[in-house]
């Protein structure tokens, strides 16, 4: 089930929020949001996260006259290269979680506390000055990186693979941590913080009403978004 707006065109910044909230494990909804306006652009209830409902969504809001000058999302990894024709920024405070999942909040080993230590500044670096202190840490730490550690059976395993993990999650987002910081990009924000405020209050809302049932969960959720929306064009 899908929420479609009825207006001809939406306006706004250009720069979509997309993420996805759950309750379970088998439903959830699927949000697009517009940065400078606060506006849901898109609402759709989903099953289990697919890059089709990434897709469609896309596709409709730019075919109901949103122009994308970027787009904002939180590490699905197969979605940076289905919408590389757009300018992406990854959030940098999932960016944050991602790395200290890996690390935990108190890591044992001096490499992992300076990883950990430097996607926290994430927020407060530019471009240039984070790509050159992560280099410098991987060359630092490499001989650390590439320890092995030989099994009983007699083959050889990374002695830090959590570590390495947290470095190949940065790896490969890195490309898109500063995507906000291009000229062409001025106004995109760095985060998802919008959006998550966003389900952070659908949520509020709907511990009020507990005890409904799946369907009345969702007319609730749709009356939700509906009225945000009408709230949001009388406030314009």
């Amino acid at each position: 089930m899908t929420i479609g707006w009825d207006q001809p065109s939406l306006t706004g910044s250009g720069f979509l929020h997309l993420d996805t909230t759950y309750w379970g494990h088998n439903w959830g909804v699927l949000l697009g949001l517009d940065e400078e306006t606060g506006l849901p652009l898109y609402v759709s209830f989903i099953g289990h996260e697919r890059v089709q409902d990434y897709i469609d969504a896309v596709r409709s809001i730019e075919q109901r006259g949103y122009c994308i000058r970027g787009i904002v999302i939180d590490g699905m990894q197969s979605l940076f290269s289905e919408f590389s024709a757009y300018k992406i920024q990854m959030c940098q405070f999932h960016m944050m979680e991602i790395v200290k999942r890996y690390l935990t909040k108190r890591p044992k080993l001096i490499a992992a506390r300076e990883l950990k230590e430097l996607a926290g500044s994430l927020i407060t670096r530019h471009k240039n000055e984070f790509e050159d202190e992560y280099r410098k840490w991987k060359e630092q730490w490499g001989n650390t990186l590439n320890r092995r550690t030989t099994l009983k059976s007699g083959k050889t395993q990374f002695t830090h693979k959590r570590l390495r993990s947290a470095m190949h999650s940065v790896d490969f987002y890195l490309p898109y941590l500063f995507t906000y910081q291009q000229p062409e990009c001025k106004g995109m924000p760095n985060t998802n913080n919008k959006i998550e405020g966003t389900f952070t209050d659908l949520k509020k809302n709907l511990n009020n009403h507990s005890g409904m049932s799946k369907e009345n969960r969702k007319r609730f959720i749709s009356g939700f978004f509906l009225a945000l929306k009408s709230k949001l064009e009388r406030e314009k």
